[in-house]
């Protein structure tokens, strides 16, 4: 067998073993067989099913990135995504520290989002870098260190600045910051900063303590947060997080429907006028 044919095997393999997600895709259908389905994967990893399908078939290179999300998907232990990284041709990432490094890909975000709010922050929710409209709502300041810029600890201690979330979507939102640091604890089992951050989040949060002992799988979807502004009011907007795979990134982005009160209380807290449908 070729690697190609290799590679396809394990993912089949991996795919039937998998448990299939408990909402989104077809989670009320009844099931021919058990596993993940191809769209199941394809969805959780951020690609095309028919994408999937070629990997399966033997045909193609997937990515770095896409081996990330692929094991993550899976939920793969370390010797499994080390595997898979050798089936594909790469050299398995994460041996040693969260990499903390903000590359152009990330750079040219931020700048071409000059009016929409952006963050991001390294693998473990810790801030890197923002824009201007980030700053200007009060979501980030320069003076803040170490624990203070990082996202998971603020969220499980109680120190939201002036971000707030309805009950449900904070419970959801938790929930997902636990599945996406388990990934980062697996990535980066050397990763000392990163393990001393979980160690203190279950001592200091029952919550976090339960959902890590759970080991809960949920998927970010769905989120808004309401930003209490001083001078421009309570602004609620939608909070959307993307993988950015160069760096293994995260980036976290606000906008506010067009022509809606609160895209033009957005619009205020950056002294432009608010589009307009």
């Amino acid at each position: 067998m070729t690697a190609g044919n290799d590679l396809g095997a394990a993912l089949r393999r991996w795919r039937d073993r998998a448990n299939p997600p408990q909402d989104g895709f077809g989670s009320a259908t009844r099931r021919r067989a058990p596993g993940m389905r191809r769209d199941e994967l394809a969805a959780a990893a951020g690609v095309s099913a028919e994408y999937i399908k070629r990997l399966e078939q033997g045909q193609g290179r997937p990515s770095a990135g896409v081996l990330y999300a692929l094991s993550r998907a899976l939920r793969l232990s370390r010797p499994e995504y080390e595997y898979l990284c050798s089936l594909a041709g790469h050299a398995p990432s994460g041996a040693g520290q969260v990499p903390s490094q903000v590359g152009p890909g990330a750079r040219r975000l931020l700048d071409r989002l000059g009016d929409t709010p952006v963050c991001v922050s390294d693998a473990a929710w810790t801030v890197l870098a923002w824009n201007t409209a980030w700053e200007q709502l009060g979501c980030a300041s320069v003076n803040s260190h170490g624990r203070e810029r990082n996202m998971a600890w603020r969220a499980f201690t109680g120190d939201q600045g002036r971000t707030t979330r309805t009950s449900e979507k904070e419970i959801r939102f938790q929930s997902s910051i636990v599945t996406d640091l388990r990934a980062t604890a697996l990535r980066y089992p050397d990763d000392d900063w990163l393990r001393d951050l979980v160690t203190d989040l279950r001592a200091v949060s029952g919550t976090f303590a339960s959902l890590w002992q759970a080991h809960v799988d949920t998927r970010y979807q769905d989120d808004q947060v309401t930003i209490h502004h001083p001078d421009a009011g309570d602004i609620t907007v939608d909070c959307d997080i993307m993988t950015i795979h160069e760096g293994d990134l995260r980036a976290v982005v606000f906008t506010a429907e067009t022509g809606s009160a609160d895209a033009a209380r957005l619009a205020l807290t950056q002294g432009r006028r608010p589009d307009r449908d």
